[in-house]
């Protein structure tokens, strides 16, 4: 092998284990907003406000991140975007992080956020299965293994969670489904046309898109008047919108250009369990051994996809 090959092949497996770090991390990041709307929720909000909120606070960050971008295009150091790829973005801001979020705040004010991530992790199914039938991509072996081990560590994870009792838990389980499911649509979007975008600009122009649809729907329904909140309001949202929201954003995306969309949303399913010790250690929630054995089941799931990289 020549030392061009092997400095090659060296990059490549380097550049897959930062899109594999990536991607767990902001898996983590993103599934533990959960606990943070659960204590935003305590504060007598509603999912429009957490929403609103989120991106009110996170809008100058992609907006910054966005016209920097521009300003490189218009200095012929980025490819410009012709209409159609503009229009694509408007589509994947209101698709993948105002429908999908509002969708998951929403069921969360219905149901419990056990089962809320157990419908969640639904999504890397929807990702895979949309990649097999619009995008021809075959689902390898080592993928539905992986699949099945973290799906089975799911299962015990939060197989004690579950609960459905009550008149709403439908209702607000049909808010989640719609949620992954549209999440699911967004990583095969923007998997397609990333390469051209670059993911920095992609999230960056999607996000701000989706902070105007949900400013504008937050405004339409509650006035200025619903910026009056609580103090421990303004900042779980900044927390929410810094922690939760820009930083796995961006690092999510990076993921999708170097691992793709496919084992992104598999490496996701981190994110929900990482939630039970979160929640244990934030809310008191308790954990028990059957939680434990279903976490190292899911982690080797991620381990099993892990092993699949190409050289």
């Amino acid at each position: 092998m020549s030392t061009s090959s092997s400095g090659g092949a060296k990059a490549r497996r380097k550049e897959f284990w930062l899109g594999f770090v990536f991607a767990g991390l902001g898996a983590v990041l993103f599934s533990a907003k959960a606990i943070v709307a659960k204590l935003t929720y305590r504060y007598g909000v509603d999912a429009l406000t957490v929403i609103g909120f989120r991106m009110l606070l996170s809008l100058p960050f992609f907006a910054l991140v966005g016209y920097m971008q521009a300003r490189m295009a218009r200095r012929g150091r980025l490819a410009r975007l012709n209409w159609r790829e503009s229009l694509q973005i408007v589509f994947l801001g209101f698709l993948g992080y105002y429908l999908s979020s509002y969708l998951d705040f929403l069921g969360l004010e219905y149901i419990s956020a056990g089962l809320e991530r157990l419908i969640l992790f639904l999504s890397p199914t929807f990702v895979l299965l949309l990649s097999a039938l619009y995008l021809k991509q075959a689902i390898s072996r080592g993928q539905w293994v992986a699949l099945a081990l973290s799906y089975l560590g799911v299962v015990f994870v939060f197989f004690q969670d579950l609960s459905l009792s009550g008149d709403r838990v439908m209702l607000g389980s049909a808010f989640v489904m719609g949620s992954a499911l549209s999440y699911a649509v967004y990583l095969i979007s923007s998997g397609v046309i990333i390469q051209r975008v670059g993911a920095t600009r992609l999230v960056a122009y999607a996000m701000s898109v989706s902070a105007g649809f949900s400013i504008a729907h937050f405004l339409a329904f509650k006035g200025l008047q619903g910026l009056a909140q609580p103090a421990p309001v303004y900042w779980l949202s900044a927390l929410h919108a810094v922690v939760h929201t820009v930083v796995p954003t961006f690092i999510t995306m990076w993921a999708v250009a170097r691992i793709g969309a496919p084992t992104t949303a598999q490496l996701g399913l981190l994110g929900p369990v990482s939630v039970l010790f979160l929640a244990g250690w934030l809310l008191d929630e308790p954990i028990t051994a059957l939680q434990l054995v279903g976490t190292a089941f899911t982690l080797a799931g991620a381990v099993v996809l892990a092993r699949m990289r190409r050289a």
